[in-house]
Order: structure tokens, then sequence, then C-alpha cells
């Protein structure tokens, strides 16, 4: 008796462990199917993204809003000249990384 509940026992856990198998075999092979769409949708968005930040792209995304921005004038990007002034207002050798940056369209 003892040994036809062990064998049958073996039988029962033998036909539920094939079924996890196969379970966890079908939830695999989704999750599969479920990456190559997302990998695929994200080389999309890339390209679409490369795309609108090319400069001719965005030019034309500003004309077609109407937004009314306009580019950087080449001779106004500039730095204004340094007046040669230390923190201290002393005149002489600075230390280019303290000495202030000035901004375009700055006073001095």
């Amino acid at each position: 008796m003892l040994l036809c509940l062990l064998i049958g026992g073996s039988g029962v856990g033998y036909v539920w462990q094939k079924g996890q198998i196969n379970e966890l075999g079908k939830q695999r092979l989704k999750r599969e199917q479920h990456l190559a769409e997302l990998l695929k949708q994200n080389e999309k968005l890339t390209t679409q993204l490369n795309t609108m930040r090319l400069p001719w792209m965005l030019e034309k995304n500003i004309a077609d809003l109407k937004l009314g921005l306009v580019g950087r004038s080449r001779r106004k990007s500039g730095i204004c000249p340094s007046r040669g002034r230390n923190r201290a207002g002393l005149s002489g050798r600075t230390n280019w990384r303290r000495r202030k940056r000035a901004r375009p369209g700055c006073r001095e």
C-alpha cells in the first residue's frame, strides 16, 4: 500500500512539474515577444528624437508653431572684453578660474 502511494504521489508530482515547466515556457515566450516589441519601439523613438533634434527640423517647427524665435547673431554672441581686474578690484594678472566672466550685453 505504501509503495502504491509513493508511486502515485511521484506520478502526480511529475505531471504537476511538467505543467509548471510548460506554463513558465509560455510566460518566457510572451515576455521575449514583449521585449522585442519594446526594442523595436525604442529604436523608432530614438530615430524620431534624432530627427527632431536636427537644426533644420527645429527651425521648421519654430516656423510652423509661429513662436517668433530668431537665431543668435554670431557677432552678438561673444564675451564682453575684460578690464583686467581681479575680484578685489586690483589691476594685474588674475587667475583665469577666479575671473568673473562677462555675459553678452554686459556693462562694465
